[in-house]
């Protein structure tokens, strides 16, 4: 008894000197699942692999805490570069299977598939406990985007949705400015893109192709209705066709739309209206391609505040289309950048900020010289890449992000009502009830938030959520 108590003693001592020295090492089991070892690297796992996400994962290899242990791609060609730095990560071409046979290897997953089958492929991962990293949109759908936020919630991992600029010092000084009362109450905001650079608005691709050896195009097809292959959509023209991207929208308003979200008390808009580019008018006797997204578009949403205080008008434009220059603009100067820009118009002034939200400026940017509210903000200068990563080894709870799914969600959702306006008005049926016989008019579309549906116009809910193809489903 005497040599137990003994051994218990010198037991005790020894892990509390260790402790105290501060080498005491936390086994990954003993923190839960979700949680990384102080010890131990952040075992990320890269599902779409070429492209922006060899671009992803080069900036998550730079963070000393992270392993990149597990990658996927439905093209070795895609995936070739990826393979080649990472070498000694697990390849596999199929997510489902790479989760399921590295689910004891794997920590995390960075997701940077075609929008098609980035709900599919996060949600997976959410539900193994994984933490999730995922390019914008963050869905293809309105409906995915509620799904996500919810599984947020409810498997309670570190999330962040790839709009870079949310971590930006621009949108963070764009929210000092107008709570500062800058430009007084906003009423209207301007949102632009120089998108699409790639072909919209075009006949759908014909002809008989042999599938490449090294692409498994059923996985790429993914959860839409199938299509045979054409390389027409690859490696990166699938933004321009609804099944699989979401168009000009979809890729650009997660960045330049940001810093209206941030700054403004809105969430979901109440009405939507839209209005196309007729450049189908010669090619297809006056009828749009439905498989296309538009070459250019008008798109407006009316957002109640969500503190009582009226109603905040947001315009997007498109493919070459802009707002009217604001007058207090010198004709010398740029109105955004080349991506694109913002513009907030208020009661005492207005706000110019670039694509990102980056170099927000007061107008006349004269004013720019005059007293401005102090820094109040924290600024992420980790940046958004290493911000979540961070948030992972600390674990669910522990830190934050700047675009977690239960703020990324409702923005997604936001978005994509735009694009259902888009598809509404793009009907081939030119003689449903309140529609222009020739053009199909601009119809104001009514949304009910919290049903997720039009409630004026029943055939626009179609848009809503997608039927998947068999093999494929989102269920919590």
């Amino acid at each position: 008894m005497k040599q137990k108590k003994q051994n218990s003693r010198r037991t005790f001592i020894r892990n509390s000197s260790l402790a105290a020295a501060g080498f005491f090492i936390v086994p990954r089991h003993v923190l839960g699942r979700g949680y990384v070892a102080p010890s131990d690297k952040l075992r990320l796992a890269g599902i779409g692999v070429g492209g922006m996400g060899e671009s992803g994962l080069n900036e998550f290899a730079k963070h000393s805490k992270v392993a990149i242990t597990a990658l996927c791609d439905v093209s070795d060609k895609a995936a070739a570069g990826s393979r080649k730095k990472w070498d000694k990560a697990a390849y596999y071409k199929d997510f489902r299977e790479m989760l399921e046979k590295e689910k004891n290897n794997i920590d995390a997953c960075y997701i940077a598939t075609p929008d098609n089958t980035h709900a599919v492929a996060t949600l997976a991962a959410m539900q193994l406990g994984k933490h999730v990293y995922t390019q914008k949109p963050l869905t293809h759908d309105i409906y995915e985007a509620r799904i996500l936020t919810e599984a947020a919630k409810k498997y309670k991992v570190v999330t962040q949705m790839g709009n870079q600029g949310g971590s930006g010092d621009g949108v963070r000084r764009t929210k000092e400015l107008i709570d500062a009362g800058m430009i007084g109450e906003i009423t209207k905001v301007e949102c632009w893109t120089n998108r699409p650079v790639w072909p919209q608005g075009i006949p759908t691709p014909t002809g008989k192709f042999d599938v490449p050896s090294e692409l498994n195009w059923d996985l790429w097809v993914g959860p839409a209705k199938w299509v045979d292959y054409n390389p027409a959509y690859l490696p990166f023209n699938w933004r321009g066709w609804w099944a699989f991207g979401t168009g000009s929208l979809g890729d650009m308003a997660c960045h330049i739309m940001d810093p209206v979200f941030r700054c403004l008390p809105i969430l979901y808009p109440e009405s939507v209206e839209a209005s196309v580019a007729t450049i189908w008018k010669e090619m297809w006797n006056d009828t749009p391609n439905e498989d296309a997204c538009p070459p250019s578009t008008i798109i407006h949403l009316s957002y109640p505040r969500t503190d009582n205080k009226g109603t905040i008008k947001v315009s997007w434009y498109d493919g070459g289309l802009l707002p009217i220059r604001p007058d207090e603009l010198l004709p010398e100067e740029k109105f955004g950048n080349w991506d694109g820009g913002v513009l907030f118009i208020g009661t005492k002034g207005k706000l110019l900020a670039d694509c990102y939200g980056a170099n927000p400026r007061l107008l006349p940017t004269v004013k720019m010289k005059e007293t401005l509210p102090p820094i109040t903000i924290p600024r992420v200068t980790e940046g958004h890449y290493h911000q979540w990563i961070n948030a992972c080894i600390a674990g669910y709870g522990n830190a934050t992000t700047s675009s977690p799914f239960e703020y990324a969600g409702p923005f997604t959702e936001s978005i994509l009502i735009g694009n259902l306006a888009l598809r509404s008005f793009m009907m081939k049926n030119p003689k449903l009830k309140g529609w222009d016989d020739k053009y199909l008019g601009r119809k104001k579309l009514l949304w009910d938030a919290k049903n997720m549906k039009i409630t004026n116009f029943d055939e626009a809910n179609q848009f809503v959520k997608r039927d998947y193809r068999d093999g494929w489903s989102l269920t919590m």
